[in-house]
């Protein structure tokens, strides 16, 4: 049902801009101000120069960030900064890491997957699926990036099954006592290694094993979009062929359903407009919810915090349960639905997420309006979270616990969408460590 194609990717020559480490970047999407302008600092030829460029003074249509990105593409190629592969690959990628926010006794995780182009397919085709909903304006900047590029510069993060470990395990037997192309650790303390398959015996293995498996979006939904909506308008224009070109397909990283080294994070919300008060809020939520309250004194804000996540996380197994803490108040609040509320068996996959019911029984309690809703910020991480409703960052967290990888493809298999904002698959691939150039 996917049908992947081996490429010549294009990577960095470490001969010539040195550490792979310095020219590699987070994925555009998480990073802020601050970021883009630490990572256009830090060296020359860092990826962020193409993928997230600065908007200049007396930008206009044959000027700006994006005709900028592609001339700088188009330099570093010819300069020797990026080199294209002389042979069709794979692209085996690990990613070590310690999961946020866990005991710091805990093991380090290994994320496992292979870089690969794959054949575009609509979203409603049954071979590709999507889990969650897109904004227009996120695609209309990717289009625009892709347009001018001619270039998928970071690679969306598709999952699929193999619970047999049948393809990883052939790549990893193929790779078996190689170093690494590239090895290093990047700023998150997570260790990036690449190697590359050539072996035209393996890649027809893989090719053919794949065929056969559907795909499920984890990251990337508006670098999907956008990629379909690039090959529709070069299809327009090259009088709709038969056969296949390079824009119709789209760089990926492929993982394993059933990876150990998946990790799923919460989104949890934080509001930034004026709430009710909590004797308020409490009147409104004790039809459906029972409130167990935490309160905390200075000195006991640190421990009590703990004990609220692990009930949040514990109660979280057997029903929906949220955390609440508002601005000003000396307590936090686990939410646990009660029985009577809860959908039953015959509810859609997506009308039984944890974030389906946050989004319909607790947010607009707190936030009426479309606009309050708009207001919300995000974060994966609990404690930013919670400290954000503290320090007037915001006035109020919601906490959930992470959608199950199992619920993500129920959604998707059923065709539905989730909420904006539901996931938050870790950890993320990097940008610059394969880029797909499209052929002319």
């Amino acid at each position: 049902m996917a049908q992947i194609i081996p490429f010549r990717g294009t990577l960095y020559d470490p001969a010539v801009v040195g550490s792979v480490r310095d020219v590699v970047a987070p994925p555009y999407d998480i990073i802020d101000a601050a970021g883009q302008k630490a990572l256009h600092d830090r060296h020359p030829q860092n990826i962020i120069r193409l993928e997230l460029g600065i908007d200049q003074p007396g930008d206009n249509a044959a000027d700006n960030r994006y005709t900028r990105a592609a001339n700088t593409l188009r330099d570093w190629i010819a300069r020797g900064a990026m080199k294209r592969d002389a042979q069709p690959a794979i692209y085996y990628h690990t990613i070590e890491y310690a999961p946020p926010s866990s005991d710091a006794r805990a093991p380090r995780k290994t994320l496992r997957g292979f870089l690969i182009t794959t054949k575009l397919e609509p979203l409603d085709s049954g071979h590709i699926y999507p889990h969650e909903n897109t904004r227009s304006a996120a695609k209309t900047d990717r289009l625009n990036l892709l347009q001018a590029c001619k270039a998928n510069l970071s690679p969306i993060w598709l999952l699929y099954s193999d619970p047999q470990n049948a393809l990883l395990g052939l790549l990893e037997n193929a790779v078996k006592g190689q170093p690494a192309r590239i090895d290093f650790q990047d700023d998150s303390g997570c260790r990036q290694r690449l190697w590359t398959i050539t072996d035209p015996a393996i890649l027809q293995q893989m090719v053919d094993a794949m065929q056969r498996k559907p795909l499920f979006i984890a990251d990337g939904h508006h670098r999907y979009e956008t990629a379909l909506n690039y090959q529709r308008i070069r299809r327009e224009q090259a009088g709709s062929p038969a056969d296949l070109h390079a824009y119709d397909g789209v760089l990926m990283l492929l993982s394993p359903l059933e990876d150990p080294g998946l990790t799923v994070l919460p989104t949890h919300r934080v509001t930034t407009t004026p709430l009710p008060a909590y004797a308020t809020v409490k009147s409104l939520l004790t039809e459906k919810f029972e409130l167990t309250e935490f309160p905390f004194t200075a000195s006991t804000k640190s421990a009590v915090r703990d004990t609220f996540i692990d009930a949040l996380r514990t109660n979280g197994r057997t029903a929906a349960t949220f955390g609440l803490a508002l601005k000003g108040e000396d307590r936090y609040v686990a939410l646990t639905l009660k029985p009577a509320h809860r959908p039953g068996a015959e509810a859609s996959p997506r009308a039984r997420l944890d974030v389906s019911l946050l989004q319909q029984l607790v947010v607009p309690v707190l936030c009426p309006t479309q606009q309050e809703q708009e207001a919300i910020i995000y974060t994966k991480d609990d404690h930013e979270a919670l400290d954000w409703a503290a320090d007037g960052t915001g006035t109020g967290a919601l906490l959930l616990n992470a959608t199950k990888v199992s619920e993500v493809q129920a959604v998707a298999t059923a065709g539905e969408r989730m909420p904006h904002k539901s996931t938050y698959f870790y950890p993320k691939p990097l940008t610059g460590l394969v880029i797909n150039v499209m052929e002319e």
